[in-house]
């Protein structure tokens, strides 16, 4: 049980000057109680935080990550999307195993944590490794393997198979431990047939978990399923009925036409932008304010360590407050407050979340921010600096109703020997 008092609470950032001194009890996993500063009795034996100078957001969900390649930042700097894939990226990816996926992991998890993220979704390997990493930390995730058949048929027939193993491993550790969840996960549609992309959808369905698949990066690639198939990437996976009846997050969506956007709309697909992997990767700026004119569904995303450099959701979220004003030549257009629903509750809804808010009944995943922070002053316009000047330094994280980063420091995990263990897999990785 934890009772935070006197604490600046930041959950309407669509009316920042309604935000106010506020007490809350936590109880369990759940936030149970809300009230005026001052008012709450606080239970005994509760865990009190005093929130004097501080001020409390929902935390940040990441819509889009590829958490062990922590371990590849900076291996492969200033390439094309192919180049950067086919030539550096893969055979790295042909060398990994456990113990460099569990140590990539940990530091994923520790710099997420640190820097307000308390839930990410993820596409990557190994995912037993990333399972044993996340229940150590006690850290939300949706975790999907990558599914990747290149239209080889027996490569299509051993992912299927090992798509099986995976959710039926991903539904038994959820079961042990509600932070960790299950998502399909078809890499592309240039890198997986139909045949998988439609048992990936089954797949969805059938267990009532989310999909996660790249969709639309760079021009090359549209190019490509156009050639092959007369649509374009979303036109096509639209015709196979892949978007039907599930959740689907689709990352970057950078390069769509009129037809493919309604299809985003008409199918309630949830877009993960990822503003810096974009930028960095040369694919392009996604349209965000056109989706947001469209009612479309924005989240955002980091990507993974290799193609961003980081996993600090905050500079992501300034990146998408100012690129498309610079793009558009409209200071109006992705205000604070859209944004910062991105990173939270639009965030949430993707992932079929009971969080992304501060409000009583809904899991205790939340973040604490002192105050006393240059990039926090003056206090009186702070929700404006969450998208333009804080630097995601934050105090205290709480996921699940469980405290995992307290005044700056991890309670579940020891940093010294997470940045010993990141260390040594980079070097196994590239000696």
């Amino acid at each position: 049980m934890i009772a935070i008092k006197n604490i600046l609470l930041l959950n309407n950032f669509e009316e920042p000057q309604k935000c106010k001194k506020s007490d809350i009890l936590i109880e369990n996993n759940l936030i149970t109680k809300i009230c005026n500063a001052g008012d709450l009795k606080i239970p005994e034996g509760a865990t009190i935080i005093d929130g004097t100078k501080k001020a409390i957001m929902p935390g940040l969900i990441n819509t889009h990550t590829h958490i062990p390649m922590t371990i590849f930042r900076g291996v492969a700097d200033d390439l094309p999307l192919m180049d950067w894939l086919g030539n550096h990226i893969w055979p790295l990816e042909a060398k990994l195993d456990e113990e460099i996926i569990h140590a990539g992991t940990m530091l994923g998890c520790m710099e997420m944590i640190k820097t307000g993220t308390v839930a990410f979704n993820d596409m990557y390997f190994f995912t037993d490794s990333i399972i044993k990493a996340v229940e150590s930390v006690n850290m939300r995730c949706t975790l999907s393997y990558g599914l990747i058949d290149l239209c080889d048929e027996e490569k299509r027939e051993s992912e299927m198979n090992s798509q099986k193993d995976v959710l039926n491993s991903l539904e038994k550790a959820h079961n042990k431990n509600e932070l960790i969840n299950a998502a399909v996960g078809p890499h592309a549609p240039y890198t997986c047939s139909a045949e998988l992309l439609q048992h990936a959808h089954d797949l969805a369905k059938e267990h009532n978990v989310p999909m996660n698949i790249h969709m639309n990066e760079t021009e090359d690639e549209i190019k490509q399923i156009k050639e092959k198939t007369g649509l374009r990437p979303f036109e096509f996976l639209n015709s196979l009925g892949v978007f039907d009846d599930i959740n689907v997050v689709a990352a970057h969506c950078v390069h769509v036409s009129e037809n493919e956007m309604k299809i985003l709309k008409d199918k309630n697909i949830y877009v993960s932008h990822n503003p810096l992997s974009n930028l960095k990767l040369g694919s392009g700026i996604a349209p965000i304010p056109t989706y947001l004119k469209n009612n479309i569904n924005v989240t955002l995303g980091t990507d993974g360590c290799a193609s961003n450099n980081n996993l600090n959701l905050f500079e992501s979220i300034k990146a998408c407050a100012t690129i498309h004003k610079g793009v558009q030549q409209d200071s109006t257009v992705v205000k604070v407050s859209e944004v910062l629903n991105m990173a939270t509750k639009n965030a949430s809804k993707a992932l079929n979340y009971n969080s992304g808010e501060i409000k009583e009944g809904m899991w205790a995943d939340l973040v604490i921010l002192d105050l006393k922070n240059p990039t926090l002053i003056p206090n009186k316009n702070i929700v404006s600096h969450l998208a333009y000047s804080f630097n995601g330094v934050v105090e205290t994280v709480i996921i699940n109703g469980k405290i995992v980063l307290e005044d700056g420091k991890m309670t579940t995990m020891d940093e010294d020997k997470v940045y010993e263990k990141a260390e040594e897999a980079y070097l196994n990785l590239v000696n």
